[in-house]
């Protein structure tokens, strides 16, 4: 194509709600336009570039053995239902009705409607294992879409899901798309961390993220320069240095009238907060049906802060994590911000 022919919709100034310079680059260049929040036009440049990134995508994914898809964007409510996730994942999940009354939802992702897909068309054990990839249009009704199309209410996903006989059959493929991912972004250019996850409530038994390292990332990871070790801090390890320091003084009874927060104690006593434990009080889980939900006390450092997955994850602690109501604690002769380890013991 003839250069005069070509959309070159270039801008001098950066709009003011471009808050980060991929964002404000890719307006200025001419790659893409805002239609609205959190949805965007793709321009001639931008989609020249899209396309060569898919293509990596597609490359990568092909040869790893993984099979090309494309799923519809629309899908029946009932796969939802069927799965418990159309209420649980909330505000998120776009919901609408057609006209004849039938309930849809704009998919934000695509394992129901590959499950149907898979429990229709595999018919055998001996099919397995099936491993299926599309690069299709998602939409998540983001409360504060931002940062361009990085965080935008619609956007494009390379997404990948397969089946398996058994977790052996399942090891090697995650290894072997773990590789394909490793593959991506290192021919795009990208310093990244691939770093150990949550894998939240559908995600089995073992979960990483891809982490592109950047001064604008909302994210925080743990990793080591000196292994290829890093985790998210919701999965990062905790490590005692050193050996915990004795006792300075003998124990002594302090009165400290109102105040409630490790703040307002470690003021009060003029002392550092880390020098402090503060308690929270969780409801648990009980032992049996038909029990009082117990209380859980978790003693933190002061100045450190309760890891919600992790403490989610003990045997004994509700999920979603919630918080001791009052009445509980009264019935346990407890009151909040006047607890701590010291005499505590075990009921029930």
């Amino acid at each position: 194509m003839r250069a005069s022919r070509f959309l070159f919709a270039t801008l001098r100034e950066t709009p003011n709600d471009a808050e980060v310079i991929s964002h404000q680059l890719m307006l200025r260049a001419g790659m893409i336009r805002k239609l609205a929040s959190g949805l965007y036009t793709w321009l001639p440049m931008g989609v020249r570039v899209l396309n060569k990134v898919a293509a990596i995508v597609h490359e990568e994914m092909n040869n790893a053995g993984s099979l090309e898809v494309l799923m519809p964007v629309t899908q029946p409510a009932s796969l939802w239902e069927e799965s418990g996730r159309y209420v649980q994942y909330g505000p998120e999940l776009l919901r609408f009705k057609d006209r004849h009354g039938n309930s849809f939802v704009l998919g934000p992702t695509h394992e129901e409607v590959i499950t149907d897909l898979a429990r229709n068309e595999l018919k055998s054990y001996k099919q397995l294992p099936a491993n299926f990839y599309q690069v299709q249009t998602k939409f998540r009704d983001e409360i504060r879409p931002r940062f361009g199309v990085m965080r935008s209410r619609e956007f494009i996903m390379k997404d990948a899901y397969s089946f398996h006989a058994n977790q052996e059959s399942l090891q090697e493929t995650y290894d072997i798309m773990y590789g394909a991912y490793c593959k991506i972004f290192s021919r795009l250019g990208l310093d990244f961390r691939p770093v150990q996850a949550d894998t939240g409530s559908i995600g089995g038994s073992g979960s990483h993220e891809f982490h592109v390292l950047a001064s604008s990332g909302e994210d925080d990871i743990a990793f080591s320069t000196e292994s290829e070790y890093a985790a998210n801090i919701e999965m990062a390890e905790a490590i005692l240095v050193g050996e915990r320091a004795a006792p300075t003084k003998a124990l002594e009874v302090v009165d400290t009238p109102n105040q409630k927060t490790i703040a307002d104690v470690s003021n009060f006593l003029k002392s550092d907060p880390a020098h402090s434990v503060k308690a929270l009080l969780v409801q648990g889980i009980a032992a049996e049906e038909g029990q009082a939900t117990p209380v859980v006390a978790l003693f933190l450092r002061g100045d450190h802060e309760l890891n919600e997955i992790k403490a989610e994850k003990h045997p004994r602690i509700a999920s979603p994590l919630t918080f001791a109501t009052e009445e509980q604690l009264a019935a346990l002769g407890l009151t909040a911000g006047f607890c701590g380890p010291q005499g505590l013991v075990e009921k029930g």
